[in-house]
């Protein structure tokens, strides 16, 4: 009997589409303030609480809060780190599977219940607790806000709108720094009220954000790749309207209603689990080394470095706990300040030059304040101004790891291949970092610098493999740089 003929695949399963194409080629408006606002805000009071955490933490040592030793007070921050992990890889998966929009409202809930009862804790375990959760509603923000910018901005500002949304959770930061002055005054607030109410107010505050992004819409490049096209047209459509009555002088072939570049994608396609792990870990091999690399070193930095900050200043330099956030709010406004000065610069100048750049001085300047550190010629406020100019450069780099996780992935896999990416380089450096560099401390001076030489290892490492495997990705559509896995062999840009 002859073997029947292979049977092509049904026309009616594909589409072309210039959605991701119109979506580029959208000039800057209001309605992309909104989503960089609606979006991005959320970081303001992540970091808000985050930077309380560090600067309470040598209040949470007297026998009049919860009386926490310093290496507890490590472990609860490590326990914050651990439930982004686990919360990064839980909520990213769905945020593949059941779409953007659902899941930043949904991770923004579980974050504002969680900080609100950090502020209730009343020992390490239940403080640990609720950090966790604190952190597993922020580690699935990262996947679900960071994809669901990506595929909203237009390509040619892609990366300079990634940096400094990743940054402004650093102006929380100085927020929470200037809060701890306030809420940590014993004239003001008894000792054991004072660390509280930071938390129960932040999480109040975030419900201001809920009501933000109820108005940002659903991808329309996930819709169209999970079979939604009429109402990923009529998305964009919206859009176009939105911004043709805001920008009513700009020229009409500013705002095409069609574009000549088409995508073809297939329509009915089941991606599972072992279609996006092995897109992210067999075919794109290479990117995924490079995205572990950077995510890897900016975790161990930070999470080591920064948090581990106000525990320098109360052991080996003579500031009193309710002082810290004098020392940590310019530190804040470094972090704020560098994407802001120069995240133009990866899209003119181009990703992987800055990143190369980037993580390669912020490890070279870490030594060098490390030797300072080691010969004794640095006071509480020469530390602070070496960290400054430290950070002002590594925030760039630790926000173009997020960047590059979240662009050189296919739509399918986009929130997945952060979560991994995110949980992989926290769990491998950051979450043991707090805890290392606590009994670092806790064991002295000398052995605090070879913590800051492993951080600036790290960081060089890091700059090598951008060197080596870095993708050129600046004013790219995210289809170019990454094909969507339902674009198969039939899709592909056409124009």
């Amino acid at each position: 009997m002859p073997m029947s003929e292979p049977q092509p695949e049904p026309q009616e399963h594909w589409i072309d589409t210039d959605i991701p194409a119109r979506l580029d080629r959208l000039p800057w408006s209001r309605w992309h303030w909104l989503v960089v606002m609606g979006l991005g805000i959320s970081w303001v009071l992540d970091r808000l609480e985050v930077t309380l955490q560090g600067a309470i933490s040598p209040v949470l040592l007297d026998p009049r809060t919860l009386g926490l030793t310093p290496a507890q007070t490590g472990l609860t921050v490590t326990g914050y780190l651990l439930g982004a992990v686990s919360g990064s890889l839980f909520f990213g998966y769905l945020t593949d599977r059941f779409g953007r929009r659902k899941l930043f409202l949904t991770t923004l809930a579980v974050y504002l219940c969680a900080t609100a009862l950090t502020g209730l804790s009343w020992d390490f375990w239940s403080m640990f607790f609720t950090r966790f959760l604190t952190g597993a509603g922020i580690g699935g923000e990262y996947a679900a806000i960071n994809s669901a910018i990506d595929e909203l901005i237009p390509a040619r500002v892609r990366g300079r709108t990634d940096l400094i949304i990743n940054s402004t959770f650093w102006l929380g930061t100085a927020f929470g720094s200037a809060a701890s002055l306030f809420f940590l005054d014993r004239r003001i607030f008894p000792i054991n009220l004072g660390w509280r109410l930071p938390f129960l107010f932040g999480a109040l505050l975030g419900l201001i954000i809920v009501a933000m992004r109820r108005y940002i819409p659903e991808s329309p490049r996930w819709l169209i790749t999970h079979g939604h096209i009429e109402e990923a047209r009529k998305i964009v459509a919206d859009i176009e309207e939105h911004i043709k009555a805001d920008l009513s002088d700009t020229p009409a072939s500013a705002l095409p209603s069609s574009s000549p570049e088409t995508i073809r994608i297939r329509t009915d396609m089941h991606i599972g689990m072992l279609d996006i792990f092995g897109a992210i870990l067999k075919n794109y091999w290479r990117r995924s080394l490079l995205a572990f690399c950077l995510m890897v070193s900016q975790a161990f930095f930070y999470n080591g470095v920064y948090f581990s900050q106000s525990l320098v200043l109360v052991t080996f330099f003579p500031v009193a706990p309710g002082r810290i956030g004098l020392y940590l709010l310019p530190l804040a406004l470094a972090n704020l300040l560098g994407p802001l000065v120069v995240g133009h610069l990866f899209d003119t100048v181009g990703r992987k030059p800055m990143i190369t750049a980037t993580f390669a001085l912020s490890g070279i300047l870490l030594s060098l304040m490390a030797l300072a550190l080691a010969a004794g010629v640095l006071t509480a406020a020469g530390e602070t101004a070496c960290l400054c100019l430290i950070f002002f450069v590594a925030s760039s780099a630790a926000s173009s790891a997020y960047l590059t996780a979240s662009e050189i992935f296919p739509v399918e896999t986009r929130a997945m291949a952060i979560a991994l990416f995110y949980s992989a380089g926290t769990g491998a450096g950051g979450a043991g970092a707090p805890a290392l560099f606590g009994s670092l401390i806790q064991s002295g001076m000398h052995s605090l610098i070879y913590g800051y030489f492993a951080g600036s290892t790290l960081m060089v490492i890091a700059a090598l493999a951008e060197l080596l495997l870095g993708v050129r990705a600046e004013k790219k559509s995210l289809e170019d740089i990454a094909p969507p896995l339902s674009a198969g062999k039939s899709g592909g840009r056409r124009g």
